[in-house]
């Protein structure tokens, strides 16, 4: 353990220093005291668990809530922040996991909306190409924002915030949405901002991120600090512990039957989006043998969204061979009838997508159960049913609640993605579509639900996993192949998968519109 002051001693006043930030909802107690040094100079890692207070606290910083107790100082000077506004004019900007952005906007008309207009819009346009140049981040202003990746749509986030020259840089969750090349080009660019003068606060629940990048690390507990490290002396496990207050076990290799049959296959699978700024499928294939799990790679925006409402029934095919589930043409079924041949889905999105947010948990459970899981007799609903998968799920996963069948909206992200795929694994599904299954959760949560994924491949299952993480996929799945672009590589085994490799198809090497015979080559597969 180091005091945060030493990362810093060069410079003996910290540029933000929060001392006893304290914030109540209610009776919930999201900051709890926390203090917290941000020097020149220095990257600053915060982490913690879902629900430890890290979002609480930025959004103390940044002006979008005030504390119920503690105060901020700037430059040793005390200050009460009215709102981001005030923030941004002291030099503070944040770059928040999700974006802000209008699709149909410029991105020189997307950055013009988050700065004061003292400029003209040509100005402002020439420096922002300027800037983008400056810091290796190249941008085009003319450039509509829908034809972007969402790697250069963080760009803009990055870039507008650097035109307003801050101080102090905020970044939540930042290479989420990034292929392991343009993660290293964020870094560099981090870097460079350190070493001009400026302060980073990073938060991300990717350690080994942090051991690379990060001068400093902040610990967040239920709300409260319980350490202060340099994160460089320190092992991924370690941090772990602190974050959670015990050992993060590790995710065991199954022990089960060998892969069998194909129990999900996805035949020449091309369909056009319902949405004028989606992605179009083009010829996905791709087989899921019973007791293997398959992962999905890419960038967000590639097609995943698309493929995954294809497999669960929100989209129908053009045909109905092309998505087999257990032997049954399923293309042009119901989501409710795939359900009944024994397939599973969990979408990405937690809150009005997984589960209706003000529904609780059992009623939760019954939407997506009611089909195949006993729940209704004649018309009439089970409660002791609905209740008893609650428990189960509970219990099985580790999912922490305030009472017995709360709302959806009350639980944390990773409690609440825990309770979504055990409610989905408890019925034993012979085919599993998971997209995301770790997004924004701790440590904790991902080892558990990985754990249960790898343990229902064990039982026969065909499991597919969607995901951006590729450690996460690094870690679970036999094969791995990349969407890009609505098209879908050959998969690559895992023994044979690289960072590299992957990233390469990940950026397009091979795959735009040469097909997966190019892209094999291309990596080397």
């Amino acid at each position: 353990m180091v005091d945060s002051g030493s990362v810093g001693r060069a410079f003996r006043q910290p540029l933000l220093r929060a001392v006893g930030i304290t914030k109540h909802y209610g009776d919930v107690l999201a900051n709890d005291g926390v203090d917290l040094d941000l020097y020149p100079r220095q990257i600053h890692a915060l982490l913690g668990e879902n629900g430890a207070g890290k979002s609480t606290l930025v959004k103390v910083i940044y002006g979008l809530i005030q504390p119920t107790a503690g105060e901020l100082q700037w430059m040793g000077q005390p200050i009460v922040l009215t709102g981001p506004a005030a923030a941004r004019a002291l030099g503070i900007g944040v770059v928040f996991q999700h974006f802000s952005l209008f699709d149909n906007l410029t991105v020189a008309e997307n950055v013009a909306l988050g700065l004061d207009g003292a400029e003209s819009f040509a100005a402002m346009s020439a420096r922002l190409a300027q800037v983008s140049r400056d810091y290796g981040l190249p941008l085009d202003p003319r450039r509509e924002v829908w034809r972007l990746s969402v790697g250069e749509r963080q760009r803009i986030e990055i870039v507008r915030m650097l035109m307003q020259d801050p101080k102090l840089l905020i970044l939540d969750e930042p290479t989420a949405v990034l292929t392991p090349q343009e993660a290293d080009q964020l870094f560099a660019v981090l870097e460079r901002l350190r070493d001009e003068g400026r302060a980073v606060l990073y938060i991300s629940h990717k350690l080994d991120e942090v051991k690379r990048l990060c001068d400093t690390a902040t610990i967040l507990r239920a709300g409260r600090k319980v350490a202060t490290c340099d994160p460089r002396r320190e092992t991924v496990a370690s941090l772990a512990r602190m974050m959670v207050g015990a050992d993060i076990g590790e995710v065991k290799p199954r022990a089960g039957r060998a892969a069998t049959t194909p129990r999900l296959v996805i035949r020449d699978l091309s369909l056009a989006p319902d949405d004028p700024h989606g992605v179009t499928l083009r010829n996905v294939s791709l087989e899921v043998r019973g007791g293997e799990i398959a992962g999905i790679a890419g960038v967000a925006g590639n097609g995943q969204d698309e493929l995954f409402a294809a497999l669960s029934g929100e989209r129908i095919a053009d045909s109905a061979d092309a998505v087999i589930i257990d032997g049954q043409a399923a293309g042009e079924m119901t989501i409710t009838q795939r359900r009944k041949l024994g397939a599973a889905f969990v979408p990405e999105e937690r809150l009005g997508h997984g589960t209706a947010p003000r529904m609780t948990l059992s009623e939760n459970a019954l939407l997506t159960g009611h089909a195949a899981s006993g729940m209704v007799h004649r018309g009439f609903v089970d409660r002791l049913k609905t209740l008893a998968t609650v428990d189960k799920a509970t219990e099985r996963f580790d999912v922490r609640k305030a009472r017995r069948d709360p709302e959806a909206v009350s639980l944390s992200g990773g409690n609440l993605q825990k309770f979504m795929v055990g409610r989905e694994i408890l019925r034993e599904p012979g085919v599993l579509v998971v997209s995301q299954p770790t997004w924004g959760v701790d440590a904790g949560a991902a080892a558990v639900i990985r754990q249960a994924l790898v343990d229902l491949s064990a039982r026969g299952a065909a499991v597919l996993v969607i995901s951006q993480d590729l450690d996460e996929l690094m870690e679970i799945a036999d094969r791995i192949a990349v969407m890009f672009h609505g098209r879908l590589s050959e998969p690559i085994d895992r023994g044979r998968a690289t960072r590299e490799k992957l990233g390469l198809l990940m950026g397009g090497a091979g795959l735009g519109t040469a097909g997966t015979g190019e892209a094999r080559r291309a990596v080397g597969a």
